[in-house]
């Protein structure tokens, strides 16, 4: 019994001298379970209690963050980009931590940006602004298409790409570029005077009213009434002037709650004209049925525009004018491309849309006629707009239903 005992204490002191050979030739020293009062600080103060001896045991083991599968982080920030109320909700998301900033620039989670994810400010732009856009458009973000086609054409004057993004928007049945497509053909924009295709437009504007685009519906319905572009048919011009009152006050409706709904539309039949338009903050787009509507809210590409130009002066170059339609932003390319106010003289437009707009909203309440038309720059009646005056006269019995 004796011989066995020995035996064993001998093969255990064999394999302990062998352990610690292994660690001696390592480089490693022997470890020993520390006990809680056997680790001091310089100070002689314990480093732990018991309690911190027994959290720190489980510090090695990896955060359950980590153990998410990516699909599940991309769907999540996917519905982040579809809803965020502007850029810097989404940027803000993305810097939390790396692995966010990673999946956020997923093609799924870009191409689900919405409007107001990508409504970038023109104070806020930068290489880095433009780069965004460039990865929502690459995701295939129809909206961000539309976006950045605005920009490249009228700000930064790259018509080429800009029309090119917005036809790639346009294919996709985007009703904003097809609309925008349709102002550019109205007026030749980045070209001569020459290069305008009349025909083009109508059908491009037609293409955007059949998708419910509002300011579509109203510049087909004028060019119904004036035979502009295509066969003239006065009633069914005035259908689709009614139809796009009809469309903004339900749009505005379905946009908010009843209560809100009840105070921003009133009705008063009596009140055909109102006083001060420009001083209130509704558009009576329905003053022949005594109705008030707000103004409807600009699209950020409209945004940008106009934020754009205020910061350079206000001026698009030498010679050039802005569409006198605060939500519009479109500036002229060449000199007499947008038509002027026949009344005044004064304002232009882009298109017979923005001057509906624009005189039931402010200029109503402000056109008065001049007798002699001032003669800045050239701007003599004959050439302004390119030999095209928009006449508020004959606007006047159908200015209840643009």
């Amino acid at each position: 019994m004796f011989l066995v005992l020995g035996f064993f204490l001998y093969e255990l002191l064999f394999v302990t001298s062998f352990f610690l050979l292994r660690l001696t030739v390592s480089g490693q020293a022997p470890m020993r379970t520390p006990t809680p009062n056997s680790i001091t600080m310089n100070n002689n103060t314990p480093f732990y209690s018991s309690n911190s001896f027994k959290r720190n045991r489980f510090s090695s083991k990896s955060d359950f963050f980590d153990s998410l599968p990516d699909d599940l982080l991309i769907s999540i920030l996917s519905k982040l980009a579809s809803s965020a109320s502007s850029p810097s909700d989404f940027i803000k998301a993305l810097i939390t931590c790396k692995r966010f900033n990673n999946l956020g620039r997923h093609s799924l989670v870009l191409s689900k940006a919405s409007q107001r994810t990508l409504a970038i400010s023109a104070k806020n732009w930068s290489e880095s602004a433009h780069r965004f856009l460039k990865q929502c458009v690459d995701a295939g973000n129809v909206e961000a298409c539309y976006i950045l086609g605005m920009i490249r054409f009228y700000c930064l004057q790259n018509r080429g790409s800009g029309a090119s993004l917005m036809a790639k928007a346009a294919i996709s049945c985007h009703a904003p570029a097809l609309y925008s497509l349709s102002v550019i053909q109205f007026n030749g924009s980045g070209g001569s005077k020459n290069d305008k295709d009349l025909r083009a437009g109508v059908a491009l504007c037609a293409r955007a009213a059949f998708l419910g685009h509002i300011d579509a519906l109203r510049e087909l319905g004028h060019c119904l009434q004036d035979g502009y572009g295509v066969c003239q048919n006065i009633m069914e011009g005035r259908r689709f002037l009614v139809q796009a009152n009809a469309r903004e006050l339900a749009a505005v409706l379905s946009s908010s709650t009843t209560a809100a709904s009840r105070s921003w539309v009133t009705c008063n039949p009596h009140a055909h004209h109102r006083t001060a338009v420009g001083s209130s903050s509704e558009c009576p787009l329905l003053s022949d049925f005594g109705c008030n509507v707000p103004a409807p809210e600009a699209h950020p590409a409209s945004r940008f525009m106009a934020e754009w130009f205020a910061l350079r002066g206000g001026a698009p170059g030498p010679g050039l004018r802005l569409c006198s339609h605060v939500g519009c932003g479109r500036p002229e390319t060449r000199r007499h491309e947008f038509r002027r106010c026949s009344v005044c003289g004064i304002v232009n437009y882009c298109s017979r849309a923005c001057q509906a707009l624009d005189w039931k909203l402010q200029h109503k309440a402000e056109c008065a006629p001049l007798e002699m038309w001032p003669e800045n720059d050239g701007d003599g009646g004959e050439a302004d707009g390119d030999g095209e005056i928009l006449n508020e006269n004959d606007e006047e019995d159908v200015i209840g239903e643009s």
